[in-house]
């Protein structure tokens, strides 16, 4: 997985040199500390690492007594843990217990935004820039305070106890105050991206019977207000903005409010006297739409007690968490992971402080140029991502280092190596850390000590980049909305890739039998099947939904099991890697099987490649491909052919098309070998895509092409492509 480059004798010579006086007057020092570390390891992971990679891949992640499984973590083989605290079942009595334990501790926090300006492009398009002050943060005992008057002043506007209310809202402070509003009364709330469009919102508003809903001035006016009339049962709009005040011509029966108002509502004193009577670890406590990956989002129905239990499991595989910490939330909260990582954040009493995808950084598409980006002012020490973006990060550091001088980039590409050559034996590299990858790490802050990757798998080469150029592990999760985003999360002091740990605390794993796929709990050397997880985090199925419920049962002892459809192998170790999804296998005209996940996430790790999409037909004998060609390289790429053009005349052209396949082609081959141990990631000949479409736009979740975690959505892909697949296959 090095780096490769041409290297100066010279250079390398001087390299070599330095490290070898660094190390030696640093050996003594660091083997004295190492010995301190490895007496605060223990076997739940919480210490720092130790050892030899080989060593730590050694040490047992789960164990079973059958290939087939249960498989269960080594802390959980006698009882599988559900709470977090004795005695707090619902989240209502969590963050109670927070505001009390934290109560002038800083909670939530927001920029305050300075100015906005419209700023002219080079293809003449208008984008918004914004420059953002300080953080501004609101206390534990103030989150708390507003929340329990937010939520009276629900209920003095006719929000009953079990009734379903809305949050459709962008990622904000306001979102989760409103979420702790519900979670207090006891009113099940339903999560829908903000991405989503008319039908869907529609879909999952009537489905659920909503009457309230929470939005935000933005998503009202562009999405919500062209579907009330469909959604007849809706009465109260909140509108998590402070202006304006008045919301005049909309249709009768629907009332228009502020969030501050319905807060001040509640804040009377015959409104804040009423009596509550607050959930039990039974009670709903979010319907979950799924972000409809494979069609029509679903409603997964998640209980306090489910929630708790996935935060009890996540929170065990994250060390010494306390309320020095502060978390960046940026991602989608109507997704699993991000609600889960900030609940499990409040429950320490760690600080959140919000951005979003286009104010992350100081290079981020909406910061003014010359002004900082959310993480250089936050400088958190917690963080949770999508590949989607970690690959984005990888891709844009390599392009920066391509562009450096012959010596900025040799060096670069030393300490790379003799880093990932220190990080395989267990030892840090402080020296190589401070003087070259500071500026690097500088880009999400600089104070990153825990990076949680869920979503979608994640490559060994960004995975290994995020390791080495930001100094810290990624714990890398497996998960789903039907489990709480909770089945397993890898040791963070476990460096090996490829792989997303063992089950977490709150949970066990088997393996069933997928015969047609040809995977077995027998294969050899490792068992191999489709991935069952039971335990109290399972939820308690779709809503309205009963002929999707049946990927969901109960054992004998009482216990709920999720059928997740992923396939996946345990190690050795105990350690299970995900290496199919049974959605995914398409079986070709001739016989074969081809993993379309697979395919993708090989060809995902070219350069010239931003995101791709392999498609195949059971008719047909050939897979084919839908690519969006990263800019930068595809211009160096037909720069040497000495074709000019627009980016869409370029994507349109025969000519580029067989040079992008080609480059595609060579990299599935040979596997990528400067990155790749040897056979790790090649395709086989019948797996490669033979012919390609290049789309000249990026597929965002605004394009409907994918998911707010950034999954391809297939079906919609196919739709928008169905006049290339055609031609593609056609001949056409």
């Amino acid at each position: 997985m090095k780096l490769k480059d041409d290297l100066s004798p010279v250079l390398l010579l001087v390299f070599h040199l330095a490290v070898w006086i660094y190390s030696f007057l640093s050996f003594l020092p660091s083997v004295f500390l190492g010995w301190m570390s490895t007496l605060d390891d223990d076997d739940d992971g919480g210490g720092v690492r130790y050892g030899s990679e080989e060593d730590r891949a050694k040490r047992m992640k789960s164990c079973s007594e059958r290939p087939e499984g249960p498989y269960r973590a080594v802390r959980a083989t006698k009882r599988l843990e559900a709470t977090l605290r004795p005695g707090v079942q619902t989240l209502d009595k969590m963050f109670e217990l927070s505001a009390r334990m934290f109560p002038h501790r800083h909670c939530l926090g927001t920029r305050e935004v300075i100015s906005e300006a419209d700023e002219r492009q080079g293809n003449g398009k208008l984008f918004k820039k914004v420059t953002l002050g300080e953080y501004r943060w609101r206390s534990y005992r103030d989150v708390f305070s507003a929340a329990t008057q937010l939520g009276s002043g629900l209920a003095s506007l006719g929000q009953r106890q079990k009734n379903n209310i809305a949050i459709f809202c962008e990622t904000r402070a306001e979102w989760m105050v409103a979420a702790q509003a519900c979670f207090m009364h006891n009113f099940p709330v339903v999560t829908l991206y903000a991405t989503l469009g008319g039908p869907a919102i529609a879909h999952g508003l009537n489905e659920t019977r909503v009457t309230h809903i929470f939005t935000s001035k933005e998503l009202l006016e562009t999405r919500l207000k062209a579907v009330l009339n469909e959604v007849p049962q809706l009465q109260h709009i909140i509108v998590v903005d402070d202006s304006p005040s008045s919301w005049p011509g909309y249709p009768p029966g629907i009332s228009v409010h502020n969030m501050a108002a319905v807060q001040e509502l509640g804040a009377r004193p015959e409104n804040a006297s009423r009596d509550r009577n607050p959930p039990l670890a039974s009670d709903i406590a979010v319907i979950m739409y799924t972000s409809g990956s494979t069609g029509i989002p679903k409603g997964v129905i998640i209980s306090h007690g489910n929630i708790i239990a996935g935060l009890t499991g996540m929170a065990e595989r994250i060390p010494n968490l306390n309320e020095e910490d502060t978390y960046i939330g940026y991602l989608p909260l109507a997704h699993v992971l991000e609600l889960s990582a900030e609940l499990v954040g409040m429950a320490h009493g760690c600080r959140i402080g919000y951005s979003s995808p286009q104010t992350l950084s100081d290079q981020s598409t909406k910061i003014k140029k010359g002004s900082k980006g959310d993480s250089s002012v936050l400088q958190p020490t917690l963080m949770a991502a999508v590949p989607e973006i970690m690959d984005r990060i990888y891709k844009n550091v390599m392009l920066k280092v391509q562009e450096m001088s012959c010596v900025q980039r040799t060096l670069f590409t030393l300490a790379y190596n003799y880093k990932l050559e220190q990080l395989s034996r267990g030892n840090s590299t402080p020296l190589c850390d401070k003087l070259v990858f500071r500026k690097v790490r500088s880009l999400l802050g600089g104070r990153i000590r825990v990076l949680l990757s869920g979503g979608a798998p994640l490559s060994a080469v960004t995975q290994r980049f995020m390791n080495v150029c930001f100094c810290c592990p990624v714990g890398q999760g497996y998960g789903l909305t039907e489990t709480c985003g909770a089945g397993t999360i890898s040791q963070l002091w476990d460096y090996s890739t490829g792989r997303v740990g063992g089950p977490l605390v709150c949970c066990e794993m088997k393996l069933k039998d997928w015969v047609e796929g040809g995977y077995r709990s027998t294969d050899k050397p490792n068992p191999r099947g489709e991935i069952l997880i039971g335990g109290p985090n399972v939820t308690m199925g779709y809503y309205k939904n009963a002929a999707k419920n049946e990927d969901f049962f109960v054992d004998e002892s009482g216990q709920r099991w999720f059928c997740t459809g992923d396939i996946g192998e345990f190690h050795v170790d105990g350690c299970l890697k995900i290496i199919d999804r049974k959605k995914d296998l398409v079986k070709l005209q001739a016989g074969k099987y081809v993993s379309l996940g697979k395919v993708e996430a090989m060809l995902k790790n070219c350069p010239l490649v931003d995101n791709i999409c392999a498609y195949a037909n059971s008719d047909e004998t050939y897979v084919i491909g839908f690519v969006v060609p990263n800019q930068k390289q595809l211009l160096a790429l037909v720069d040497q052919y000495g074709i000019r053009g627009s980016r869409e005349d370029l994507c349109s052209s025969e000519a580029v098309k067989e040079l992008v396949l080609k480059t595609l082609t060579e990299a599935a081959l040979e596997g990528e070998r400067s990155f790749y141990p040897t056979g790790y990631a090649q395709l086989e000949r019948f797996e490669i895509p033979r012919k390609i479409c290049l789309s000249p736009e990026p597929w965002t979740p605004e394009t409907g092409l994918v998911t707010d975690a950034f999954k391809l959505k297939r079906k919609e892909l196919k739709t928008h492509y169905r006049d290339d697949i055609e031609r593609m296959y056609g001949g056409k």
